[in-house]
């Protein structure tokens, strides 16, 4: 396994496994108005290039051995978090893993990646949102020691649903 943390040279390749994995993962439980409008916006060169940039966030791809995307995480700290209720904190927006790759431990290793940078960042707690609905999601975090600590509004295009806030002292 190879793990590349991405570069602004690297935005189409992150805008390719990012709708992806985002389709896969919600496109049979979204209209396909709101998902395509949602897929613009959030995953246009242009926004992506700026995330990327930002020098809060970084992205990292995960690789198998033939060089095959497996997944994705995006950390954010300081003022790139997408909620300003968690004080010197590392934020996992997103991670996520193509359909084939999962429930093969690289969610734990990604986890592991993400605990790393925020000892390095000398963060105190890890957060993250996960949508209400997403069982397995929220049992994996909740292994991995997160627990509920509020809730947000994620949304999707013209959709408005509720994303439950988690978060892991380190």
């Amino acid at each position: 396994m190879k793990i590349k943390q991405l570069t602004i040279s690297d935005v189409q390749e992150l805008q390719e496994i990012s709708i992806e994995t985002f389709t896969n993962t919600y496109g049979s439980q979204s209209a396909m108005n709101d998902l395509n409008q949602y897929l613009k916006e959030s995953y246009s060169i242009k926004k992506l290039k700026k995330e990327i940039e930002n020098t809060n966030s970084s992205f990292y791809i995960f690789y198998d051995d033939n060089n095959e995307k497996m997944a994705y995480l995006k950390l954010n700290i300081d003022s790139a978090q997408s909620e300003d209720d968690f004080e010197n904190a590392l934020e996992i927006e997103r991670i996520y893993i193509q359909k084939q790759h999962q429930k093969k431990g690289l969610g734990r290793q990604m986890f592991s990646l993400a605990v790393k940078k925020a000892y390095e960042l000398n963060k105190k707690q890890i957060w993250l949102g996960v949508w209400e609905y997403n069982e397995n999601a929220k049992l994996f975090y909740k292994h991995l020691g997160f627990h509920a600590v509020g809730e947000h509004t994620f949304n999707l295009g013209n959709d408005a649903q509720t994303d439950l806030l988690m978060s892991k002292k380190i």
